[in-house]
This record gives structure tokens, sequence and C-alpha cells, in this order.
């Protein structure tokens, strides 16, 4: 997979997924190390609520039928955005980021997100900008707003 953005198709979550969808989250939440410890001590903390997934709040992105990253878009929030680790850096992210900023537009909304220090660079080089400090139960994070 030379460039896996360039054969991405997008829809939404089917509620079969859900299972699989949460263990792309697992894998890509316990690849950052300033989280991994607090994750694996409290490992309900990753989950994806099967209603987004019903109320068509998750879109998914696939290659080759395979899925790869997806979006959780709630009212005008970016309530998740998780890809598979090993194709970190290849557009995936940023396509799905492009496709909930679609979303909530369509609605009538801003995007907004609350986003760890580390992943400031990546949603400032998608449009947003920082709007204050919010604090998580993981430590502090940004508000940011596109």
């Amino acid at each position: 997979m030379s460039n896996p953005a360039d054969a991405l198709t997008l829809r939404l979550a089917r509620p079969e997924e859900h299972q699989q969808l949460e263990e792309l989250q697992r894998r890509a939440s316990l690849e950052l190390p300033e989280y991994r410890d607090q994750l694996i001590a409290n490992p309900g903390a990753i989950y994806l609520p099967e209603g987004q997934i019903a109320n068509g709040q998750v879109i998914v992105a696939e290659v080759g039928g395979q899925i790869v990253g997806f979006a959780a878009v709630v009212g005008g929030e970016l309530d998740g955005l998780f890809v598979e680790p090993d194709l970190w850096g290849q557009g995936i992210g940023r396509t799905l980021v492009d496709a909930a900023t679609h979303e909530a537009r369509r609605r009538g909304l801003a995007l907004k997100v609350i986003a760890s220090p580390r992943a400031k660079r990546f949603y400032e080089s998608c449009g947003f900008t920082v709007e204050g400090d919010e604090q998580t139960r993981f430590g502090p994070a940004l508000r940011m707003t596109k």
C-alpha cells in the first residue's frame, strides 16, 4: 500500500463492526506512551458507544475492504479519531478530519475537538486553532475549533 489515502473509501460504520472499531481504538491509543499506563490501568476508558454507530455518527475509512481508521462526530465535536498506528502520517487522519468537518458544517456547526498537546500540530495543520485549555481524566488537553 504505497499511499493508503489515495485508495480510501469513507462510509458510515455498521453495528456489527463495533468490536473491530474498539480494537482499532485500543491499538491506536496504546501506541501513545504518555497514556499507555493509564489506559492499561483503566481499560474501560477505551470505549466506543454503540449508540454513536447506530446514530450514524461514526465515519469509517477503509482500504481494500479493510478498516484503517474512524472518526466519531457527535454534534459539532470530533469525539474520536483513530487510525491504525502503522498507517499514521499517510493522510488517513486528515481525510477523516475533512469528512468530520463536512458533517459538522452540514449541520451548521464548527468542528471542535479536545486534543492532547501531542496532537496540536496535526490539528493545526488541519485548520484548527487553539481556543483554550481543558483538563481531562488523563491530563491537560487543548480545546480547538475549526
